[in-house]
């Protein structure tokens, strides 16, 4: 089973070679997709060794995770496995990732809410938006997941033949893409099962822990839920 560990970077210098460094021992290929950051995360990836891809211009996350995508096909890897490029993410759980793909499962979600996943320097503010989202994704998916939100995550990359799961479309290039994805993968009767994980936030509250903006970017990981789920996407 041929594994790729995918990093979308966007202005991660410092941090990069450590998540590079901590996950490279579990797979069998490391992509980072440099998404026009402006700082040394480039330089910082390409001295590990790993394979990288730079877009010249910061086009989104899920435009990152498009391209590490189409690699991933074209390279022939069995299991994609989402791993945070800012050290949020511990890698000595990419063997449970893996033992669950062996069992059958087509796509496994990290929780750090389950019994044995562990949440560290977590603001309160953070922990009621997270499960909060994840109250609503299991509401309007039928399904109970406990952490949507979290982007550690392996799958297998034959989903993608599935012709319903159409990541193409330009409003999926920013954090739309992993929330789609999911809905469609449960919604397209994929076997779909979580895993405790350990999510770490940096103590340093300047450092912050996501890039993602108030109100603007929560709407954009809730709206392909109501889109899809409303039938004006597909």
């Amino acid at each position: 089973m041929k594994t790729l560990a995918i990093l979308p970077a966007y202005n991660e210098e410092g941090k990069i070679i450590i998540s590079i460094k901590d996950i490279k021992p579990y797979v069998d290929q490391v992509l980072v997709v440099n998404d026009g950051s402006t700082d040394n995360t480039e330089t910082e990836a390409k001295k590990e060794g790993i394979v990288v891809i730079t877009h010249k211009k910061n086009m989104g996350v899920g435009a990152a995770f498009k391209t590490a995508i189409r690699y991933a096909q074209e390279n022939n890897y069995d299991v994609c496995i989402h791993f945070a490029s800012d050290n949020q993410d511990d890698a000595s759980y990419v063997p449970k990732f893996i033992e669950k793909i062996k069992q059958g499962y087509d796509f496994v979600q990290g929780s750090r809410y389950i019994k044995g996943g562990k949440r560290i320097n977590h603001p309160l503010f953070r922990i009621l938006t997270t499960y909060s989202y994840s109250l609503i994704f299991s509401l309007i998916t039928f399904k109970r997941i406990t952490d949507a939100t979290n982007g550690f995550r392996a799958y297998r990359t034959e989903i993608f033949k599935n012709k319903n799961i159409n990541i193409s479309q330009d409003w999926l290039n920013r954090y739309e893409l992993e929330p789609y994805f999911f809905y469609k993968v449960i919604k397209e009767g994929f076997k779909v099962t979580e895993i405790p994980v350990l999510k770490r936030y940096p103590k340093n509250k300047k450092i912050g822990y996501t890039k993602m903006k108030p109100f603007k970017d929560w709407w954009r990981i809730t709206r392909p839920l109501l889109y899809l789920r409303l039938g004006l996407k597909k």
